[in-house]
């Protein structure tokens, strides 16, 4: 069921991802005062947890510089309260998930809506924050609010047992984006986007060396490349609750609704964001 989990995954996080991709997404934050990309980034993931300052926020995110949530919380309440913050985000991600799905029979978006609430009101929330705030949501009126917001509640339970795999490792949030970005991701992209210094990088291969994880050379050592699969799998066990609660025929039927969602939603995701989408080949359909 872990595997399962991990193919649900890339179905369901390209569909809550349009919230931070789709320009009609951006448009909606703007239209409530939240301008600047990273505005709307943290006013809307952090809006279910009210007018919080920064450091649940730091927390629960993991991979960000302090500093960079600092500078949007708790300045963005000023702008845009975290209601109106949260009417903004499912405004633009509906929107945006209406020009990837217009092609769709009614009938394949609410049998998709519906069989993803299922599952998303099965996560458990003991220990995760973002999942549980989430959780906590009304369900949208409309079949693409509810798949949107279903989406979200899972992306949410399975990020919070991602961070609590990756804590077990005694890695900090930037030793983390360091480890990545010496395998299989892009230190530039990732420096840009959480906001560490080169200073920061370079001190975190440095303790990634002492630790064991990188070579003297860099490299990505047997030990640290055994851990983190361990984080990976772990993750992976920590999401599968909902999907035995689904069952595996409608999991599967859920998996074939999702595909072509998914895979027009992934078409707007960065290619170096290490964010879950379809496999590349599978047909697009």
């Amino acid at each position: 069921m872990s595997g399962l989990a991990r193919v649900l995954w890339t179905h369901f996080e390209p569909v809550h991802a349009v919230t931070y991709f789709h320009p009609r997404a951006r448009a909606a934050y703007e239209a409530v005062g939240l301008r600047g990309y990273w505005r709307g980034y943290f006013a809307g993931r952090a809006a279910p947890l009210g007018a919080t300052e920064a450091p649940p926020v730091i927390a629960a995110f993991f991979s960000f510089a302090p500093r960079m949530v600092e500078r949007a919380l708790p300045s963005v309440w000023r702008l845009a309260t975290p209601a109106e913050a949260l009417r903004a985000r499912l405004t633009g991600a509906v929107q945006a998930l209406a020009e990837f799905t217009y092609e769709l029979p009614e009938t394949h978006l609410v049998e998709a809506a519906e069989l993803l609430e299922a599952a998303a009101g099965r996560v458990e929330t003991a220990g995760r924050l973002l999942g549980a705030v989430n959780a906590a949501l009304p369900a949208g009126e409309y079949p693409l609010a509810r798949l949107w917001q279903a989406a979200t509640t899972l992306r949410e339970h399975r990020g919070d047992g991602h961070v609590a795999a990756l804590v077990s490792t005694g890695l900090d949030p930037i030793e983390v984006l360091a480890w990545r970005c010496r395998v299989d991701q892009s230190r530039e992209f990732h420096r840009m986007a959480r906001g560490w210094t080169d200073e920061e990088w370079s001190a975190a291969d440095e303790r990634l060396v002492e630790k064991g994880w990188l070579t003297a050379g860099l490299a990505p050592t047997a030990q640290g490349t055994a851990a983190f699969r361990a984080v990976e799998e772990a993750t992976d066990r920590a999401a599968a609750g909902p999907w035995r609660a689904l069952g595996a025929e409608r999991t599967e039927r859920l998996r074939e609704l999702l595909e072509p969602i998914a895979r027009r939603c992934g078409s707007i995701i960065p290619k170096q964001s290490p964010m879950g989408r379809p496999a590349a080949e599978a047909p697009a359909r």
